[in-house]
């Protein structure tokens, strides 16, 4: 899988079949930051979030750096939490770019 594939791939994730099956990522991270907050006693931000899922990922390729799936979800949550981070939440019609 080269890095083209791997971010298509990612793009695809977080547009598609997540946001399907989880809601928005702004919902969906702003949730885990609340149950997160209250578990840790501390505030956690969303953007904070897509951090700690990308260092799980980061984790897990370290034992295993052929799983293809580690590389796309650390891709995909280091971009969510980049616009988190930096802009207001909008809708990219990227279809085209994952079919």
């Amino acid at each position: 899988m080269n890095r083209q594939e791997i971010l298509i791939e990612a793009a695809h994730l977080i547009y598609n079949d997540r946001e399907q099956d989880y809601g928005t990522p702004q919902e969906n991270f702003k949730r885990i930051a609340t149950l997160w907050s209250v578990v840790l006693g501390i505030p956690i931000k969303e953007h904070q979030v897509a951090l700690c899922m990308n260092q799980v990922k980061v984790a897990r390729l370290v034992e295993s750096p052929k799983k293809t799936d580690g590389w796309v979800d650390a891709a995909a949550y280091m971009g969510i939490g980049g616009e988190l981070a930096t802009e207001e939440p909008e809708k990219i019609d990227d279809s085209e770019d994952c079919e």
